[in-house]
């Protein structure tokens, strides 16, 4: 029922910028904490970006002023702007939604951003 589809990863060099975007179905979008996760290789699944129902934010310290987190409502669809990324920022990043009766996670597929030269 629960449907995240992420989209917009890919290769970039260091100091660029990459948007990521994820759909999201089989929720009321409006109601849900969204977030972005991360996960590099060898390594555990981290918070990247949180968004509330009401527009809070909230940022990993490693990202908190190059990241931008928002979302649209009326698309049911959660953003991820990156800019100046860093080798580091390489992972596969997820699509989060948080809510719901139980407020489980749903989770989507994931989509590859690799940052390299």
């Amino acid at each position: 029922q629960v449907h995240l589809v992420e989209s917009g990863g890919g290769l970039v060099q260091p100091g660029g910028s990459l948007k990521l975007s994820c759909a999201a179905s089989g929720i009321i979008f409006s109601r849900y904490t969204m977030g972005w996760y991360r996960q590099a290789p060898g390594k555990q699944r981290e918070m990247v970006a949180t968004i509330t129902s009401g527009g809070g934010t909230n940022y990993a310290d490693s990202v908190k002023g190059r990241f931008a987190i928002s979302r649209d409502n009326a698309k049911n669809t959660v953003y991820l702007q990156m800019d100046s990324l860093k080798p580091e920022d390489t992972g596969v990043y997820y699509c989060n939604a948080r809510g719901g009766l139980f407020s489980e996670n749903n989770w989507g597929q994931g989509t590859q951003v690799t940052v390299s030269s």
